[in-house]
């Protein structure tokens, strides 16, 4: 192990966060992409009035579906969920072993259960606004596809309602046309084919079987995550293909709803995006049209970008014109930087939340446990100003209940954190990680009745000193698609280095998160617990 002091210059170069909005050095602001390099997953985005809302897929984390907003297209913030738990089945709250160890490992079949939904959970959100009130609708791939309701996007939302119950479908969306009908279009898992049912005017039912409108494995491979529109007269049908890592974005367009489609590529991969995936179109009070879409980056998940549209002949384009295509290209590629949306004027600077200081009756909006929490075992009041954590029974990281976690919004972040681990008991432990298959953690474990430093990496354990009663700083330092660990005895002064290595790989749909955890031994009866006082997030300036 060895001692590193964070200097002065390190310590400038630290910002609460690296905002998309670049210093113009013209009266035009430019904006770079990704405009949230954080892993929300399956965007789709509308605006009301003067206001943007984005909902992301969440899969298993809990509460589920983020709603962030906007002002601008650019800059977000999280207002909230729109499910405060995953009701969907006993598995949401994680009540045994899964089928992997904390590095990804398959365990041997004797230690595992079924009780799990890792990968399950919210698939592909689409919301809308509609007489009033904000509809969401999404897939979970066991259950069937739900919708929920609400005045506002803070809440409250209505319970979750099966719209079309059953397994292996996936990326609904509603559509309310001129003369008030409403349709449901939706996939199947597994990229089949795109599916169009009539629904109900209240949208909480299908009135028919479902009717398969486009299906060509050849010309639209991998064909999902629909999103239905409307303009001149012409049914559009935004839809990527190809697949996440590689695939081009398609839109289908029709004079009828029911088809038949015709199809071009409008956004193809370019400007180092392999595969500008899946997301929705929204337009400006001005008129600009613009794309709101992912792409993977590894550990880091699938991030945010966004493109400018532009329409001839009824189709959109998207992004730029590619040099070497000619002026008849029927698709862009990505941009890295642009003009910024016209939206009426300009806007603070601002970013989703992160840092905690736990001083609220309720947690951040930032904050998603993975699967179901167990509310029995978590408190904000047990000691005021403090998260405390009670350890319940679990083998690994990866099947402990209560684990907190949140996006990582930033490909270059310091996150640290402050914890009180003098009420653990023999066999807990608990501290900082970096959450998904193939584990990182710094923390504490209380063993042979002493309270010690732990580092573990992909489930190899690397035992520090031991710890004197007081606080200790928990750090993990992330850059370029890795992270390193280290922890802190005099309030931050100095941290020790105890390793790291590659961030937990893309898993189960997710990138690697930070993540506050405590589990204990199962066959330790009485529990323990963690507090932590804070969490402090930074990104380095890029």
């Amino acid at each position: 192990m060895r001692v590193k002091r964070l200097g002065l210059l390190a310590a400038t170069a630290l910002v609460l966060a690296a905002p998309a909005l670049a210093a113009p050095k013209s009266p035009a602001a430019v904006y770079r992409n990704p405009i949230l390099p954080a892993d929300y997953s399956d965007p789709d985005v509308i605006r009301v009035g003067d206001t943007y809302y984005l909902v992301a897929s969440s899969f298993h984390f809990s509460p589920g579906v983020p709603i962030l907003t906007s002002k601008d297209l650019v800059h977000w913030t999280i207002a909230g969920h729109v499910l405060p738990k995953l009701p969907f089945a006993p598995e949401y709250d994680l009540p045994g072993p899964v089928p992997t160890d904390d590095a990804g490992k398959r365990m041997p079949r004797d230690q595992r259960t079924s009780g799990q939904r890792y990968a399950g959970g919210v698939w592909a959100p689409s919301i809308r606004h509609h007489d009033g009130k904000f509809y969401v609708y999404f897939a979970t791939p066991y259950e069937g596809i739900f919708m929920s309701t609400a005045t506002k996007v803070e809440g409250p939302w209505t319970a979750p309602v099966a719209v079309v119950a059953g397994p292996n479908l996936e990326d609904p969306c509603p559509f309310w046309d001129d003369d008030g009908q409403a349709y449901l279009v939706h996939g199947k898992v597994g990229a089949g084919p795109l599916v169009l049912h009539r629904m109900a005017p209240d949208g909480q039912s299908v009135l028919d079987e479902g009717k398969v409108i486009i299906e060509d494995a050849k010309a639209l491979p991998v064909l999902e995550g629909p999103k239905l529109y409307k303009r001149n007269g012409w049914y559009y049908i935004f839809a990527p293909i190809g697949g996440v890592d590689t695939g081009p974005q398609a839109v289908m367009r029709s004079r009828s709803i029911w088809g038949p489609y015709e199809h071009r590529e409008v956004l193809v991969p370019g400007n180092g995006l392999k595969g500008p995936h899946q997301g929705g179109w929204v337009e400006t009070p001005s008129g600009q049209g613009w794309f709101v879409h992912f792409n993977g980056e590894g550990a880091y998940g699938r991030i945010v970008h966004l493109q400018p549209v532009v329409w001839k002949d009824d189709w959109p384009f998207m992004g730029e014109p590619i040099p070497s295509a000619g002026p008849d290209a029927h698709g862009g590629r990505p941009v890295l930087t642009h003009a910024m949306p016209d939206v009426g004027g300009r806007f603070p600077a601002v970013m989703p939340q992160t840092s905690d200081g736990f001083s609220s009756a309720k947690l951040g909006p930032q904050w998603e446990w993975n699967h179901n929490p167990d509310d029995s075992r978590w408190s904000l009041s047990a000691r005021p100003g403090f998260l405390r954590l009670t350890g319940g029974p679990a083998i690994n990281l990866v099947s402990a209940r209560n684990t907190l976690t949140q996006s990582l919004q930033s490909r270059q972040a310091i996150i640290t954190a402050r914890l009180d681990a003098k009420g653990l008991v023999e066999g807990q432990r608990t501290g900082l990680a970096m959450f998904g298959a193939g584990v990182g953690a710094i923390g504490a474990i209380r063993k042979d009745g002493q309270t010690r430093i732990i580092f573990s990496l992909r489930g190899v354990d690397t035992l520090g000193p031991a710890l004197p009663t007081g606080a200790i700083d928990l750090r993990v330092t992330v850059a370029d698609q890795a992270a390193h660990y280290s922890y802190s005895r005099d309030g931050g002064r100095t941290f020790v280095d105890m390793g790291g290595g590659i961030l937990p790989r893309f898993s189960w749909w997710k990138g690697a998160r930070p993540a506050l955890f405590s589990y204990g031994d199962p066959a330790q009866a009485k529990p323990g617990v963690a507090d932590f006082d804070w969490v402090r997030v930074r990104s380095v300036a890029r």
